[in-house]
């Protein structure tokens, strides 16, 4: 028979909640990004360090480049090396591909190709200034409500 467990195993409890961490090569430019291009709101901000940015409920995190510290001995945050090399993306799902395909557009993002469909969805990928990519992607069931043919 296995020992009591002194840990409770209910995780994730209500009230926690998941970041994405960014680092970021240019801080101000980057802000700059999330805020103007994307639509996020600044929550709070480490002036030239560290911004939380608040994107329809989900919590995007900016940061410079930092040295390892004492509860990270190990760890150090770099930007991406290039724009082809990605180890993680932001995908945000739209009702429209299209329209959000051009609305980004009109605000400054790069598309790599206009929006794609694939059967299931139809997708469009950008960069950030620093090479991190991100993802518009409209479902097949989001296409039926939009009023289009799946």
């Amino acid at each position: 028979m296995e020992p009591a467990r002194t840990v409770p195993n209910d995780f994730p409890t209500e009230g926690v909640e998941l970041s994405y961490f960014l680092v970021v090569s240019d801080y101000a430019r980057a802000l700059a990004f999330y805020r103007d291009v994307l639509g996020a709101t600044v929550v709070r901000e480490l002036p030239g360090t560290l911004g939380f940015l608040n994107f329809r409920g989900s919590q995007i995190l900016l940061s410079a480049p930092g040295s390892p510290t004492k509860d990270k001995p190990l760890v150090t945050f770099v930007s991406p090396p290039d724009r082809n090399s990605i180890i993680g993306e932001l995908t945000i799902r739209v009702p429209d591909c299209s329209a959000a395909y051009e609305v980004l557009r009109s605000r400054g993002a790069e598309f790599i190709t206009p929006p794609v469909e694939w059967g299931e969805e139809i997708r469009a990928f950008f960069h950030d200034p620093d090479g991190h990519l991100l993802e518009i992607s409209q479902s097949s069931q989001q296409q039926s409500e939009a009023g289009e043919h799946v």
